[in-house]
């Protein structure tokens, strides 16, 4: 068993709200679910309007799967919201 974890610090220009934070982090957790299909959640600077960290996590049988899956991930952000900011990602397995 491997368990891969990816995680990625987001910059959320002109959002003045947790609301609104939320309201944009939301679709995005939403879809990395769908899409992916990994457990995903904010994870860090929840009290800031215009950061987030987030991580998606994958348990996979193959190590080259769970590669795969989560390698995908910062370019499919980046083309599908493009009102966020991808400012570092990290990935790791155990």
């Amino acid at each position: 068993m491997h368990l891969h974890v990816i995680t990625l610090e987001l910059h959320l220009p002109g959002c003045s709200s947790l609301k609104e934070k939320r309201s944009r982090l939301k679709p995005l957790l939403a879809a990395l679910h769908q899409n992916f299909n990994v457990s995903a959640a904010e994870i860090e600077h929840q009290d800031a309007h215009r950061s987030a960290v987030i991580a998606c996590a994958v348990v996979s049988n193959s190590d080259k799967h769970g590669n795969q899956v989560l390698s995908g991930i910062p370019n499919w952000i980046e083309h599908r919201f493009p009102d966020l900011q991808l400012v570092d990602d990290h990935l790791s397995h155990w």
